[in-house]
């Protein structure tokens, strides 16, 4: 089975290092863009599964990004996880509202992003499965 596909759209290099690594470690395939505009580009080349997207980037922000996102038909359903160091009271709303599924403020906890990541993209685990049996 192909792995599916992540892309971490994000500007801090040594986040993009390490979420990287914990991704490909849990089977996912990652591919980053550390701008706003690059985002799209590499969105559209890379067709991901799932999109982890930081707010403040060079060259537009997240909202810029997840705007542009749900106007392309190709890209509009691609779930989107905020990821942010901004305040969440108004952001995370904020982040909602604009189509995405989760927020989170860096750093993440490891075990909520997870999951997050797994119910954005309709991943179950056995123990899960079985529990709403």
């Amino acid at each position: 089975m192909t792995p599916k596909k992540i892309l971490i759209v994000d500007d801090d290099q040594h986040l993009l290092i390490g979420l990287t690594a914990r991704l490909k470690h849990h089977g996912y395939s990652v591919v980053t863009s550390m701008d706003a505009v690059s985002a799209i580009a590499v969105a559209k080349r890379s067709a991901p599964d799932l999109i982890i997207l930081d707010l403040g980037l060079p060259a537009g922000d997240g909202y810029l990004v997840l705007e542009r996102l749900k106007e392309l038909p190709d890209l509009a359903m691609i779930p989107v996880i905020v990821l942010s160091a901004r305040d969440p009271v108004p952001n995370k709303q904020r982040s909602m509202e604009a189509g995405a599924v989760a927020f989170f403020q860096k750093p993440p906890e490891n075990h909520a992003l997870m999951a997050a990541i797994h119910h954005a993209l309709g991943e179950t685990t056995a123990l899960s499965a079985f529990l709403t049996t």
